[in-house]
């Protein structure tokens, strides 16, 4: 058994402090140890985006991250969005358009539009395509997704 490491994570606005190997992975540690199972384990390499959180307020994969690379950073998951029993407008918008289908990959692509919104509140087609470019699903065609994210550009910029 690998030595444990200390590791304090701000995950959702909480802190927690969690006693792992340095070896685990963000994802594993978040969905084993933390119970928040919204980020998937799909591929495990970093290609389909299943396992998409924020840190810093950027979108990464938790499958590559390390727990203990990820300490006293602002980590948010899905199940962070949703405030006072209201959906985030993201999560809202992807309702509203039916952006959704298995629900797989729903997550990494809702915080991954979460990110491009906040740096770019009225994206084009080109510019949510290009967001959403690590983030694969099976099941949409992706144009749900994006019809999804234009009405909320179309929102930002009235």
């Amino acid at each position: 058994m690998a030595d444990k490491t200390a590791v304090t994570l701000a995950v959702n606005g909480d802190r927690f402090e969690v006693l792992t190997e340095p070896r685990r992975t963000l994802l594993a540690v978040l969905r084993e140890d933390l119970g928040l199972t919204g980020a998937k384990c799909g591929c495990n390499q970093g290609v389909c985006g299943t396992c998409t959180v924020l840190v810093d307020g950027k979108p990464l994969r938790a499958c590559l991250l390390l727990a203990v690379a990820a300490t006293d950073r602002d980590i948010v998951t899905i199940e962070g969005l949703a405030r006072d029993g209201h959906l985030d407008p993201v999560q809202q918008s992807f309702l509203e358009h039916g952006a959704l289908q298995c629900g797989f990959c729903t997550p990494g692509m809702v915080l991954a539009v979460k990110a491009l919104l906040a740096d770019n509140p009225a994206p084009g087609v080109d510019e949510i395509r290009h967001a959403l470019g690590g983030n694969i699903c099976r099941c949409t065609g992706y144009v749900k997704i994006v019809d999804a994210v234009l009405a909320l550009a179309a929102k930002a910029v009235a």
